[in-house]
């Protein structure tokens, strides 16, 4: 009772992929350590370049490095001394040939932006909290930046001794829908700490960016529907889809709806109306004047 479950770890496989993506045997443990202090080592010598995540490939002797930052400049250095740099240090640990490739949260072709992205928020208020700005105001600053970058729900939680005080305590500050016991609720987590003169305050911040459909329930709903599809038109080859058919009311409904008929219209020339002949005008009967000379002669 009252475990709380890393959102990322408990919706991996389900929404969220691998973040290291390689095959170990028997060297299992080393690679899994050699990850572990690829990250570390460089969140600590870029710890102000807005690294948000941090994704690892290995096949054969190469390793692929991937940092997702929303500062490209501070990564790359000048003339790309500091990736240079970075891929010697790697080099060295893993005896490996190494690939180190930055992507910019920036970008229109980036997925998430810096403004909603988990990590990066944490970072922000424990650099304000490092800065002596209060931490109410902080938190509050975080949630209303990310709810007006499009982020459905937002959790920002500080502990420790938050304002100088000798008891140490939590608070959070919560806007929006935030489901976490949803399994297709993308949910960004990320996690900061900010060193203070009065000792070091944690933050959390979990960022939800609507539902997304498993993959897996996206193939099974495809191929349940060309299963009923094939039942409907009474092909019988191919493999058996009684697994995917569960329901018989589902066969019975698409077997018997009508089919639209098909309604051909020809188009008839509608004959033009003879032109009626004109009547003849009956001349209109005048009555006799007399002449106003007093010659005697009617005027018709």
């Amino acid at each position: 009772m009252g475990h709380k479950v890393n959102p990322y770890g408990f919706r991996l496989g389900v929404i969220y992929p691998w973040k290291s993506n390689w095959f170990g045997g028997r060297d299992y443990a080393e690679a899994l350590h050699e990850d572990i202090w690829i990250r570390k080592h460089i969140k600590n010598r870029l710890s102000r370049a807005g690294i948000s995540s941090i994704d690892i490939e290995r096949k054969g002797d190469q390793v692929w490095v991937y940092i997702r930052t929303a500062r490209p400049g501070i990564v790359i250095g000048r003339k790309g001394a500091e990736v240079d740099r970075i891929r010697k240090d790697v080099e060295r640990v893993t005896k490996k040939r190494v690939d180190v490739k930055v992507e910019d949260m920036n970008s229109a072709a980036s997925e998430s932006r810096p403004e909603t992205d988990a990590t990066l928020l944490a970072q922000g208020v424990a650099e304000q909290l490092a800065g002596r700005v209060a931490f109410r105001r902080a938190m509050r600053r975080a949630v209303q930046t990310a709810m007006r970058s499009g982020a459905l729900g937002v959790r920002v939680q500080c502990g420790g001794r938050l304002g100088g005080t000798e008891m140490s305590r939590r608070e959070w500050y919560r806007e929006g829908r935030v489901p976490l016991h949803t399994l297709r609720a993308r949910i960004d987590f990320g996690t900061a700490e900010a060193k203070t003169t009065f000792g070091q305050i944690g933050v959390k911040v979990w960022v939800y960016h609507g539902d997304e459909i498993p993959i897996a329930e996206q193939e099974t709903t495809r191929l349940r529907a060309r299963a009923l599809a094939q039942v409907a038109s009474g092909g019988g080859g191919g493999a058996s889809t009684g697994a995917l058919i569960t329901d018989e009311k589902d066969v019975l409904e698409t077997a018997t709806e009508p089919e639209t008929p098909v309604v051909t219209v020809e188009l008839v020339e509608a004959a033009e109306p003879e032109a009626a002949e004109p009547e003849a005008a009956e001349p209109e009967a005048t009555e006799p004047t007399t002449d106003p000379t007093g010659n005697g002669e009617a005027q018709v």
